[in-house]
Order: C-alpha cells, then structure tokens, then sequence
C-alpha cells in the first residue's frame, strides 16, 4: 500500500500522537508498505523549533524508511486557545497543499489531536480521489471543553458539526478505545465503519533496565522511591493534585515524584511546589525520544493522572503500555473507566479517584512499604506487555487499511485477547 498520512506531531517530538505514527509506520515499512507522513517542524510543546530544524513551507526527510514531508505553520506554545488554534489552521493549510503535490497515494489517513489535521486528510482524499482514514486519538472538541479551554457556544457546535461530517466522509474510523467507539456510535456513526486499535509500545526498546546511576544522582534520585508521571503537563491532567499528594507525603523523606515533561501547565505547577516548598517534587524537562527508556528506569512506580471529568473515562493513556513495557508498576488516578479496569482487573497496579490526594499519597505509601505486592504488580505489567505490543497493533491498523482498500469497509473484529478478561 502507499500510505499517506498527517499528523501534526512527529518524532523528534515525543509526544503520544507522533510516538504512535512513527513506530507504527516503522513496521509498515519494514513490511514493504510505502510510507509519507506530511507533518510540521518539531516544537511541541514549547512552540520553539528542534535544533537543526527550520521553518519552511517545504522540506523533507527520510526517518527509517520513512518520507517525512514538513511544511510551515505558525508555531505557538501548548498554551492558550487562539493561538493553537492559529497553529492547526496554519497546518490544515499547508499540509492540505503539501498532500495535493505527493505522489498518489492508496489511501490518506490522519489523526487526531489535533482535529484540524484530519480536516486537511479528508481534503486532500477527496482532491485526490481515494479513500479517508480517520485515525480518532482523542474526542476532541469535547475533550478541550471538559478541561475548560474553550466554552459552549456556537464555534463549539460548529466544529462538532465538521466533527460529525468527517466521521461521516470517512471510510473507516479507527479509534484508541472502545469507549470512543460506543461515542461515536451513540451519536449517530455507523458501528460498522469503526474499528478499535489500541495504544501500544514499542517492546524492541521498552524493556526492564537498571537505574542509571549518572542519570539519578543527577537529579538526586540516587537512593528514592520515584513515582513517575512521563508525558504532557495540560490541563487534561490535573497535575495539581500530584502536587496535594506530595504535601500529604513531606514526612516521608525517601519518596520523590518525577514529573517529566512540557505543556501548558508546567510553569506554574513548578511555581506553585515552589511557593509550597515541596522538596519532594522533581520537574526534567521533556527528553530526547532515545533517552525515555533510561528515563522510566529511574521509576519504581509509573503515575498516569487524569482530570476528575466523566470524558476521561474513556481514556486510556499510553504512559500505561509504557510502563508495562519497563516492567513497572501502575498507580493511576483517573476516573473509574477503561484504564482503570485494565490496571485493576489486569492485577498491574493500584487505581484511585481522580483528583483524590488523600487517596494519591495512601496508594504511594502502600506500594512504598509493601514490596510483595509491588514486586508482584511489576511482574504482572511486564507479562501483560506483549499483549499491547507496536507491532500487534501496527498490523490491526494496517488490517483496517487493507480492508478499506479491498472496499470491504474497515472495521476489523476486537482480538480474542482484548480487555481486563486476557489479563
């Protein structure tokens, strides 16, 4: 198949949506697939170009077998609604002209966050006369309505209007979750054009390591008990109650939570620890996607954190295949939902409420002083890993692909081993 696809992210970047579309892709070309991703400069999420980068209207690059097409966008911060919204627009633009000059592909697929991608995929299919994939990482507009980012009101309805007419265009939808999936259906989305293909992780390159001693005493982790939460700090998170929790835990000096990462939120829940004088807070910068496995090695504990709000239930994080990856324990607070049937059911890790300190800080504790249960948390996680590998859900993704390019629809059955019961 020639597959092109947009995303807004991508590596060098190391967030959810570009990490995904590269290890994915990686096997679809060693698959023999033909393979173009039209994305923007990295500067997520600071808004600040990557080293070596410039912003162009065209450029292009080969990243494992991968044409990497990057076009000019105006560049913002994760922060602030008008200016990342100028940001996606900018990219729907630039990457809807970019996609009419690429060699012509099988199908065009795109992903979300952000919406506006999908909205350049679906153009470019349409100028281009093959099918649409979308590839649906997140419910969004509702997603950033639930963390209060934008209000309702008429531009919120009108982009939940484009929202229901690019489900509808596409041939196929495949979805993180299957919570999405009853979503879409309940709002009027044929269940026969969705399919649901999980988050993995890469198991080539995750996998249980020793801490880094160079790396820890630098951040002085030398001899801690770490609780660490690896990924955006957005207001989707609620990173404020981890900040409660390690209040509640000041007299326990061994304990330190490792926040690593960028987003909207960073800043000032570095100055609040700050104004709280929370010695047992660790804020690193977002890392190199090459060094995130020595990253998680400093972990004796992986957190993943939701904000307590009911479209959250839905989520699973991809943190959490991370951790299985390196064989660590789960603690997520979240609202009770997909994530937490798999940490709970899948005996991986410990669950508690969204936004509960209390009940934050008494999960730390228990798996601080508890080292069967922790030991046995961390065995289960490794073992459930190659259940949620790259390559498995690499090949439902392309399965879904083939499918809508033999016009039999996309929507491929859930694998045998799906859900809280194969774990």
């Amino acid at each position: 198949m020639k597959i092109l696809f947009f995303s807004e992210n991508f590596p060098p970047e190391t967030n959810a949506a570009a990490t995904r579309i590269y290890e994915r892709a990686c096997y679809w070309v060693e698959w023999g697939h033909d393979v173009t991703v039209i994305t923007c400069a990295p500067n997520f999420p600071h808004g600040r170009l990557f080293e070596g980068y410039k912003n162009r209207w065209f450029q292009s690059e080969n990243i494992s077998g991968i044409k990497v097409v990057r076009v000019k966008t105006y560049i913002a911060p994760n922060e602030g609604v008008f200016r990342r919204t100028l940001d996606f627009q900018s990219f729907m633009v630039s990457g809807f002209i970019a996609g009419l000059f690429a060699k012509k592909p099988d199908l065009v697929a795109a992903t979300s966050p952000q919406f506006f991608a999908a909205v350049a995929g679906w153009a470019v299919s349409a100028a281009r006369r093959v099918p649409f994939v979308f590839e649906l990482g997140d419910l969004w507009p509702a997603s950033i309505a639930a963390v209060g980012a934008m209000r309702g009101g008429w531009a919120l309805r009108v982009i939940e209007k484009l929202e229901l007419y690019l489900y509808r265009k596409a041939a196929a939808i495949v979805v993180l979750t299957a919570s999405f999936k009853e979503n879409l259906i309940s709002r009027g989305v044929p269940a026969g054009k969705i399919s649901v293909v999980m988050n993995g992780v890469d198991t080539r390159r995750y996998k249980p390591r020793p801490r880094d001693r160079s790396l820890a005493k630098q951040w002085d982790l030398d001899e801690r008990f770490v609780i660490g939460y690896v990924g955006t700090h957005g207001m989707a998170h609620a990173l404020g109650n981890v900040l409660d929790a390690a209040e509640r835990l000041r007299d326990v000096d061994a304990v330190r939570f490792l926040l690593v990462g960028g987003g909207a939120e960073r800043e000032n829940l570095i100055a609040e620890a700050a104004r709280r004088n929370l010695d047992n807070l660790v804020f690193m910068p977002s890392q190199p996607k090459e060094r995130m496995p020595a990253v998680w090695g400093l972990c004796d504990v992986a957190l993943a954190h939701l904000k307590n709000s009911s479209l959250f239930a839905g989520v699973i994080p991809s943190k959490i295949f991370e951790a299985m990856g390196m064989g660590l324990p789960l603690l997520l607070a979240a609202p009770e939902g997909e994530a937490s049937h798999i940490v709970v059911d899948g005996k991986i890790g410990l669950w508690v409420p969204a936004e509960d300190p209390d009940a934050l800080a008494a999960a730390v504790r228990k798996l601080m002083t508890e080292n069967k249960t922790r030991a046995a948390f961390a065995e289960k996680s490794l073992r459930t890993a190659p259940l949620h590998s790259r390559e498995k859900q690499a090949r439902r993704m392309v399965e879904a692909l083939e499918m809508v390019i033999c016009g039999r629809g996309g929507q491929i059955g859930l694998p045998a081993d799906y859900g809280p019961a194969a774990l």
